[in-house]
């Protein structure tokens, strides 16, 4: 009778803490033991000078995600997900949308029915876009029960952002039903009144784009963000790609801390 259902033999093993050649065991579709001469198993992987690497989570992916004007991103999920699999990412994060005047819960069940192609594991960031109160008390706590335990928010980008008391709003929510929120943190307006004035000036070039949006519209808003969960008591982090510089690496640690 077999002890394992799967054993990977004689592979340089990558842990959190070290790597080790060893033989790893599964059982039910988990690691069950790490160790030599392990066995036997109903299927064995000879992994002789290679390395054995925990999959990748890539918790950041917009696959087959839906916009308004009922387009979606190009990758299906059949196609992304099989690409990440040979690159050794095993689960991915995508983004569920909400459209304004609309619920999260029709949205998230559409998106679980395109990503039931996936060949590996996923996940969603619930985007909330419009935190109504059937939004939050009615449709919110089922999806976080069910596992959907990250928000999503957007400072900026018309029109999916939300104000700062919405922001309070969801993560007083989060808090209550033990989420996570992050955020996209932009200030809006300092865009807007920058974008008025460069199109005034007919400086409309790509190049431009970045003159509309320069660091300080991105360290003003995550000093907002550092602030609030001072108030709400709820775990958020800043989701945007700027470098981390100033005051805003320290700061950035203690509003996750």
């Amino acid at each position: 009778m077999s002890t394992f259902d799967l054993i990977i033999r004689n592979g340089t093993v990558a842990t959190a803490v070290d790597s080790t050649l060893c033989d790893v065991g599964v059982r039910d579709g988990k690691i069950a033991a790490l160790g030599t001469n392990l066995g036997p198993a109903a299927h064995e992987i000879d992994a002789t000078g290679k390395l054995v690497l925990p999959g990748g989570v890539d918790s950041h992916c917009h696959i087959e995600q839906p916009r308004a004007d009922g387009t979606t991103n190009a990758d299906s999920f059949e196609s992304a997900t099989t690409s990440a699999a040979f690159g050794g990412t095993t689960c991915v994060i995508c983004f569920s949308p909400q459209f304004k005047g609309h619920g999260i819960a029709e949205r998230a069940e559409d998106y679980h029915a395109r990503a039931r192609r996936s060949v590996i594991d996923y996940s969603f960031h619930i985007i909330i876009t419009d935190p109504s109160p059937s939004v939050i008390e009615q449709e919110l706590p089922p999806l976080i029960a069910a596992g959907h335990r990250s928000l999503k928010l957007f400072l900026t980008y018309e029109p999916s952002f939300v104000t700062d008391g919405e922001v309070l709003t969801v993560l007083a929510a989060a808090r209550k039903n033990q989420a996570f929120v992050v955020i996209h943190a932009e200030n809006h307006e300092a865009i807007k009144w920058m974008t008025v004035r460069l199109e005034a000036a007919g400086l409309t070039k790509a190049k431009y784009h970045a003159w509309a949006k320069p660091a300080l519209v991105e360290r003003e808003a995550i000093q907002r963000v550092i602030a609030w969960p001072n108030w709400s008591t709820c775990r958020s982090r800043s989701f945007t790609s700027v470098r981390l510089r100033g005051p805003r690496k320290s700061a950035g640690r203690r509003a996750v801390d």
